[in-house]
């Protein structure tokens, strides 16, 4: 069935006019974005095959430009403009944390970092650098490595606080694999840093390790 053929209070655009965005699901606010299907394919088949190839809307938003390729129907225009969106929510999501501290709203710097990290097929460890009132001054990805390890240098980590004026720090990376679960790796790595960033005064707050779909606190675990 295309949207042509569903009553007009069931079409998705006219529903998001009715009754807001929340009133659909995720298959609807995908067709919506992607406009047209292909032959043989409406659009809401379209967004339905597109979000099961890629485990749901979660899945989706962490994907890569080449990823989406791999779906039939998903042209250049299309891989665009989903491309346009992704970093819409990334630019609102930096902003928000750059006017209030970050805990004050940790799922949202949980959802931020999923969507900064998550689509990497290779480990990035990336630092939050913070002001005195732990609102975020900017995000840098300073380290890249392979599918399952980063080499990580303190030195640099700490010359860039200092560049910075960070009065304290958050850490994330990611694992490609998809499980966010710390590593003994990932603890002492976090306690040296931890040390070396503490001569100059500069407190860590929390190490984020970041899954498929999910992210793992070390300030949560008590492993700070």
């Amino acid at each position: 069935m295309t949207i042509k053929d569903l009553p007009a209070a069931l079409r998705p655009r006219e529903k998001l006019l009715a009754h807001g965005a929340g009133a659909l699901d995720d298959t609807e606010l995908l067709a919506l974005l992607l406009r047209t299907g292909i032959k043989g394919v409406g659009v809401l088949q379209l967004a339905e095959r597109t979000l099961t190839a890629f485990g749901g809307m979660g899945g989706l938003l962490n994907a890569s430009a080449t990823d989406l390729k791999r779906i039939k129907g998903l042209g250049p225009a299309k891989r665009a403009e989903l491309a346009a969106v992704l970093e819409i929510a990334r630019r609102s999501m930096a902003q928000q944390l750059r006017t209030q501290p970050v805990f004050d709203t940790p799922g949202r710097v949980k959802d931020y970092l999923r969507l900064r990290l998550g689509a990497h097929r290779h480990e990035v460890f990336a630092v939050l650098f913070l002001d005195a009132q732990h609102q975020l001054l900017l995000m840098e990805e300073m380290f890249r490595g392979t599918l399952t390890q980063t080499s990580v240098y303190p030195r640099e980590v700490v010359k860039r606080a200092l560049e910075t004026n960070a009065a304290a720090v958050v850490f994330a990376h990611n694992h490609p694999s998809g499980a966010a679960e710390p590593s003994r790796a990932d603890e002492f790595l976090t306690q040296t840093l931890k040390s070396a960033l503490a001569l100059v005064d500069v407190r860590v707050l929390d190490h984020l390790v970041v899954g498929r779909t999910d992210v793992a606190s070390f300030a949560e675990r008590g492993l700070l």
